[in-house]
């Protein structure tokens, strides 16, 4: 397995990687990649993290599971690989940027030039067997993804945290609401997209609050 993380999140997350949490997460991993099919691909687990580096972050967007089916998932959350079309829930985000900004750049269902911006597109989990989700919950990721999300809590001031849906704002709930904007709806899912998320306007919020803290604001 090729498996690399981006030098400046290796630092900030270097106890973790030592924590045996992870070391027994890493064997399990392992396993599942040479025994069944997993996504994404093993060069994509840390994408998030190689796309966007520890101090270049501005906003993170969390999700839960990685896509489950082939030539989807590729590390970032919401995004699926070219040329996958946009799931549902992506379909519904675009909605509404094109809602709350006017406009849209791009329709495609890959957003690593929002990662290029700053933003961490931050799975819970990442890593799923094909086909079944929620197969590599509950393994460790999660810890290590409360570790991600504390680290930028407490070494960085200004960030945009984004969660959408109950999963989101339960693993976000201990974000420092002093020092950071915290935006949350319910998920854009079409199964609750209609019930507050919706005409919540996350994106316009997020580059108003980038703007007076001195960012530029994104492109979405």
């Amino acid at each position: 397995m090729n498996v690399r993380i981006e030098p400046s999140w290796k630092k900030v997350l270097q106890t973790e990687f030592n924590q045996p949490y992870f070391k027994k997460l890493t064997e399990f991993v392992k396993k599942e990649y040479i025994s069944t099919t997993v996504y994404p691909p093993p060069k994509f687990i840390f994408n998030a993290f190689n796309s966007t580096p520890f101090n270049q972050v501005k906003v993170v967007i969390l999700g839960q599971d990685p896509y489950h089916g082939p030539n989807q998932a590729h590390g970032l959350c919401f995004s699926v690989l070219p040329p996958t079309p946009p799931p549902p829930s992506l379909q519904n985000i675009y909605k509404e940027i094109k809602s709350d900004i006017g406009h849209i750049t791009n329709t495609s269902g890959d957003l690593t030039h929002w990662t290029k911006q700053g933003i961490l597109l931050l799975n819970a989990t990442l890593t799923v067997r094909a086909h079944q989700a929620g197969s590599h919950q509950n393994k460790g990721w999660e810890q290590f993804t409360d570790a991600v999300i504390k680290v930028l809590n407490q070494q960085k001031t200004g960030l945009v945290f984004i969660l959408w849906g109950a999963y989101a704002r339960k693993k976000g709930a201990n974000i420092d609401r002093q020092r950071h904007l915290v935006i949350e709806s319910t998920h854009p899912s079409p199964l609750s997209a209609h019930a507050g998320f919706f005409g919540s306007k996350p994106f316009s919020q997020t580059n108003t609050y980038l703007l007076l803290n001195g960012h530029q604001p994104i492109n979405w």
